[in-house]
């Protein structure tokens, strides 16, 4: 399903840049009423990419978002002497993305996008360069690419890249993305867009598809040798079918045959009927590790650690029982990993050595109360090749994103950049809440609200996160401390079903969705109401996804919430099960499919239960949403308005799950401002 706040609501709400106006084809629609709004300055902050310490340790590069212009700076390891690398004038309005160092450390790789689509209409064009950071020379062009492209990654010998591509795209390879319209004949395109693994010879330019065009790829890695790859893959649609993928080695030739190592459809343990992550190679070639778990969405990662002979046989569940959720790995020898991974909301780094078939952690290099993330991916981080240095992005609640970078030595690594160091928040103070609940513990996190006085009441607007597996974690906010900033105390809890406390608490809301995960939140929001001078009266509930199905669902079973603002949501799962474009998702957490038992899926549909609603609901969603549908929202609309309940449904054009038009994104944010206020006030 959707992505949680650290993805979706991160595409969705945090990282949205303010622009004055909307792109003259897609207005924004104009809210009646306009609230006070802390917009401008909460989206202040410059973004960093792309992070990529070179294998050598010694030089270090990161992508930056400067006014409308990504520049790719580059500097020393300790982050001296930085300078953005001349691109030219053919690529300075490009978006650049993919850093990835050779492995002599003297050149870096990039993949430039010059094309500005908002529509997912328009055939894309990627192109991939290099540039020697010695040199004075622009980068050199090594490949046009008629297509999407993305994932570079070099052979061990620097004679190849390896890549994802989609020959002919029209959109970026996500579920996430603008759905193309359904319109025709459905479900017998001529065309499918396949995203396959392909290799770029460096010396050549030549380009090869090195996976059939059967199978939709989704993820890979070199062997040591570079003579084979690793990856995930299932028969297209793409967008529907990574919940079933399988692990796949295959000589890294175009037309070689593939060879299936792991299905999680028909193996036995923990892993039977769920998903896998991260293919990675051992040193010596002979074992491929990879996460596996109950994974919502992809890149949404989060499980447990396996290992399986790359020659194929039983994979091994390294971590069973484990109380954390490791979401980023990399081979550190032949028998250890390190490890990225979520531990109740903290982010820690941690070494894990491999000893007859189990993996045990040792003490973390370091544990922050941050969010950390390289090259896109949430908690993953960039290593020296002899694994003694590292880099990253990071953020929390109190400090707004720099590069980090330094030894992995047993202390957090400093920032070595200062682009944000003068922000500062402009919301309250950031606090992690635990609590029990049924006898498990739960976390979550409470932001205050701005010029907090102790001795006044506030309203709370509780945030409940994608997913549902994915987790909140302290990070600079943006938009989405605009609660927070507008005098509301905002909760975002992660509760049972989210990533830190180990795969069985993941596990723990399957076929109860709306219910256990519900009784969580309410006790959590007990708990804070026990800490801070939250008005249980004055009570607002918001989401994204799996947050706003949230919002649609809770509202059917208490009254405590007085205003609710439901993004991209879904009211019933029975027809959502026959609209969506991932029902592939739907099996491991319902158990069977809606037309094999229906009952889980009646049991958690907000319309079953509508009548019972009292809170006034806005409804916002994409009109080519393919995770949550616009008719889900439309149907909970419908009832609303019937039964009399204040509600308005808002449609932006050409939209996905995830909005990629700015001016689409801050009228949503603007309009769900506007709606609180209106039904929640700040102030009495």
């Amino acid at each position: 399903m959707p992505r949680s706040s650290q993805l979706i609501v991160s595409l969705a709400l945090l990282a949205t840049p303010l622009l004055a106006q909307a792109a003259p084809d897609t207005p924004p629609v104009q809210s009646a009423m306009r609230a006070a709004t802390p917009l401008p300055k909460l989206g202040r902050v410059k973004r960093i990419g792309d992070v990529a310490l070179s294998p050598d340790g010694t030089r270090l590069a990161w992508m930056q978002q400067d006014g409308k212009q990504s520049v790719i700076e580059l500097a020393d390891a300790d982050g001296h002497h930085a300078q953005a690398l001349d691109v030219g004038a053919k690529l300075a309005d490009c978006s650049k993305s993919d850093l990835a160092w050779s492995p002599d450390s003297r050149g870096i790789a990039f993949i430039a996008n010059c094309g500005h689509d908002l529509t997912n209409t328009e055939a894309m064009h990627m192109d991939v360069y290099l540039a020697d950071v010695a040199g004075k020379a622009a980068p050199r062009e090594l490949a046009k690419l008629a297509g999407y492209a993305r994932a570079l990654a070099w052979t061990a010998n620097g004679k190849s890249l390896g890549f994802l591509y989609v020959p002919g795209a029209t959109r970026r390879a996500a579920a996430t993305a603008a759905g193309k319209a359904q319109v025709g004949v459905i479900g017998e395109e001529e065309h499918e867009e396949i995203q396959r693994v392909a290799s770029l010879d460096v010396a050549s330019g030549a380009v090869h598809t090195l996976t059939p065009a059967s199978i939709y790829a989704y993820e890979f890695g070199w062997s040591p040798d570079g003579s084979r790859i690793a990856y995930t893959a299932a028969p297209p649609p793409g967008d529907n079918n990574w919940w079933v993928a399988k692990l796949y080695v295959q000589d890294a030739n175009e037309g070689a045959a593939p060879r299936m190592v792991v299905d999680p459809a028909t193996v036995r343990g923990s892993l039977h009927g769920l998903q896998m992550a991260l293919p990675r190679w051992s040193p010596d070639g002979s074992r491929i590790a990879f996460i596996g778990g109950l994974m919502s969405d992809q890149g949404s990662t989060g499980g447990d650690l396996y290992s399986v002979p790359s020659s194929g046989g039983a994979p091994t569940d390294l971590t069973p029982g484990i109380t954390v959720t490791p979401q980023w790995f990399a081979w550190a020898g032949k028998d250890a990993l390190t490890v990225s991974q979520n531990a109740k909301g903290k982010v820690q780094l941690v070494r894990y050595d491999i000893q007859g078939g189990k993996a045990t952690a040792q003490a973390p290099y370091f544990t922050v109360s941050a969010s950390i993330g390289s090259g896109g991916a949430v908690l993953a981080v960039s290593l020296s090749a002899d694994h003694k240095r590292v880099a990253f992005q990071q953020s929390s609640f109190e400090h707004a994103p720099e590069v980090h970078a330094g030894k992995l030595d047993g202390t957090p690594p400093p920032a070595v950049t200062s682009l944000n160091a003068g922000l500062k928040p402009d919301w309250g103070k950031a606090v992690s809440v635990e609590w029990k609940n049924e006898g498990r513990d739960v976390q979550g996190w409470l932001l205050y609200p701005v010029n907090y006085d102790p001795h006044k009441t506030y309203p709370m607007i509780v945030s409940v996160h994608g997913g549902p597996a994915a987790a909140v974690t302290s990070r600079w906010p943006g938009m989405g401390a605009m609660y927070a900033a507008s005098g509301y105390f905002q909760f975002m809890p992660n509760p049972r079903g989210s990533f830190g406390q180990g795969e069985a608490f993941v596990q723990a809301n399957r076929k109860d969705f709306g219910y256990g995960d519900l009784r969580d939140i309410l006790a959590g929001i007990d708990a804070v109401e026990k800490m801070a001078p939250v008005d249980d009266h004055r009570l607002g509930l918001t989401g994204w996804s799996y947050g706003g199905f949230m919002s649609m669902f809770a509202p059917t079973q208490t009254h405590r919430f007085r205003a609710a603002v439901a993004g991209a949501g879904l009211s019933d799962w029975q027809s959502y099960y026959g609209e969506n474009r991932i029902d592939q998702w739907m099996i491991p957490y319902f158990g069977a499919s809606l037309y094999d038992d229906p009952a889980p899926y009646a049991k958690s549909s907000a319309i079953n239960f509508v009548k019972n609603v009292k809170t006034p609901t806005l409804i916002v969603v994409g009109d080519r949403d393919e995770e949550c549908p616009a008719p889900q929202s439309f149907e909970y609309w419908h009832a609303l308005k019937t039964l009399g309940v204040p509600t308005q449904l808002v449609v932006y054009p050409n939209e996905g799950h995830a909005f990629s038009n700015p001016a689409h994104r801050n009228d949503e944010l603007q309009r769900s401002l506007d709606w609180f206020a209106k039904y929640l006030p700040a102030s009495k």
